[in-house]
């Protein structure tokens, strides 16, 4: 053969086996990638040709599938009291991506989950009936939690402490999820809502840790009963009045000028909320005490899942002992979320044993055949002992018989509770954010639940900005729901 035919030969060769290279690669490397890319209409396409599976409240579906008119995408989400339960659903776009548990169950809502196939499905590659997912979400304790909060910027949390079951998630101002839904119409809705000020698409609830101003008060009680530092909630403190935070001439001062705050034991420090005690206690402890607490109850975890994976509640290191003795009182770095500070309450109540909060029960195929159960109502994680437990759960009850947290009173229940006003801004110069978390035991049939309320904004004057007046009527309305 020719020289120059031969190298010709060899070099079209390599181009043929180029080519082929470069097509096994698109069609099973590249094509995925395009298939799995989120601007590609065919997947939205495929998502709603047929209605989503549902989510589910109390047996009620809170979600539904409407058919679209002139459009290629035959069907839209629908949502049933979409603002109440905003901050649990989340949306299920034809736009935009999903969120909440609509993002996290979008393959068993919309059928392409692998747990939804039978022989068949898998044989011929058709798509599956969409399965369900079921909630441990309590209507009555969510909708009382939504209508207390009103027109206030906030969020509340419920759990049940024994269980762990979330009883409700509730962030204010919400919005309503259907708005998203239509591709048509999403484009507009999104920028309205993602330009208001008082941002309706953040769950308050789980993913805007904020300082948890004298609820931490709790945290650092707990430390302080574990290691010793006090045998009792009635032990008398070593605690000054006026406390001058170590390395500076700046006293920690007290919100009541006249509570009797000097050397006060636990129980009185918890219900008149003295700074003093709680800061110069955090400094007695030493920071990597508190944090060590702090970590039991679930502050500094990345990595929880309710299944929603709510942003990290926080207690800071590398502190020096003034900014520690801020850390005591929730200031500082210090931030937590509703559902962090209601972990607090729960593993109070619940004799010091904390079970892993979640808002999913169950999921099911479309016949309602169980997928995975994840109620586990046995166990939970011991966060202090039963002692300490009951003396702070005594100490609570003081707060809310005799102390800052009366607005919390329920009649034919047993209610323990912490009230929280934590500064923010430079010098101070914002509204204090409201805080109030607690747990109610009904003395006639036994159930329980815990809560926490954070009041972000309230149309209330700064001077009756108080965790008493803004967020104790809140989880007053919470329990009272919970306990019928």
């Amino acid at each position: 053969m020719n020289k120059t035919i031969r190298r010709a030969s060899v070099f079209a060769l390599l181009l043929v086996l180029a080519l082929l290279v470069r097509a096994t690669w698109v069609q099973f490397y590249d094509g995925k990638a395009l298939a799995d890319d989120n601007d590609n209409r065919r997947n939205a396409i495929q998502t709603y040709s047929q209605p989503l599976g549902n989510i589910i409240v109390a047996g009620n579906a809170v979600t539904g599938s409407a058919r679209t008119a002139k459009s290629d995408l035959a069907y839209k989400r629908t949502y049933t009291d979409g603002k109440l339960y905003a901050a649990v659903t989340g949306y299920a776009s034809q736009a935009y991506a999903p969120t909440q548990l609509e993002g996290i169950y979008k393959e068993l809502l919309n059928g392409t989950d692998n747990r939804l196939k039978n022989a068949m499905d898998t044989l011929t590659g058709k798509r599956s009936d969409p399965g369900n997912v079921l909630t441990t979400i309590d209507p009555d304790v969510q909708k009382a939690a939504y209508r207390a909060l009103g027109d206030k910027k906030g969020a509340a949390v419920a759990i049940d402490p024994k269980t762990g079951k979330l009883l409700a998630v509730v962030s204010t101002p919400s919005y309503d999820p259907s708005s998203l839904t239509d591709a048509n119409t999403a484009g507009s809705a999104w920028k309205q809502l993602s330009t208001d000020k008082d941002k309706p698409l953040t769950n308050r609830a789980l993913r805007q840790p904020l300082p948890p101003g004298s609820t931490f008060k709790l945290v650092v009680a707990a430390a302080a009963l574990e290691n010793g530092l006090y045998k009792n909630v009635d032990d008398p403190t070593d605690s000054p009045d006026p406390y001058i935070m170590p390395g500076t001439t700046r006293p920690l001062a007290n919100e009541n000028k006249s509570a009797p705050c000097k050397n006060a034991s636990i129980r009185t420090a918890l219900r008149y909320s003295c700074n003093n005690v709680f800061g110069h206690m955090a400094v007695q402890l030493g920071q990597d005490k508190v944090k060590a607490m702090a970590e039991k109850f679930g502050f500094n975890n990345d990595q929880q899942d309710v299944p929603v994976r709510p942003y990290a509640s926080v207690y800071p290191s590398g502190m020096d002992k003034a900014q520690t003795a801020l850390s005591g009182i929730g200031q500082f770095d210090v931030t937590a979320t509703p559902l962090q500070m209601a972990m607090v309450s729960a593993a109070i109540a619940n004799g010091g044993k904390l079970v892993s909060p979640h808002m999913v029960s169950q999921i099911t195929d479309s016949g309602g055949d169980l997928l995975q159960n994840y109620d586990n109502s046995a166990g939970g994680k011991e966060i202090v002992s039963s002692s300490t437990a009951e003396q702070l759960q005594s100490a609570m009850e003081t707060v809310v018989k005799d102390g800052t947290g009366t607005n919390a009173l329920i009649d034919g229940a047993t209610v323990g509770g912490k009230t929280g006003t934590a500064q923010h801004g430079e010098n101070n110069s914002k509204t204090p954010y409201a805080w109030f978390t607690s747990f109610a035991k009904s003395d006639s049939n036994g159930k329980e639940v815990a809560v926490a309320v954070m009041v972000e904004q309230s149309d209330a004057a700064r001077s009756e900005v108080s965790g008493n007046g803004l967020a104790a009527p809140v989880a007053k309305a919470m329990m009272q729901a919970a306990l019928k």
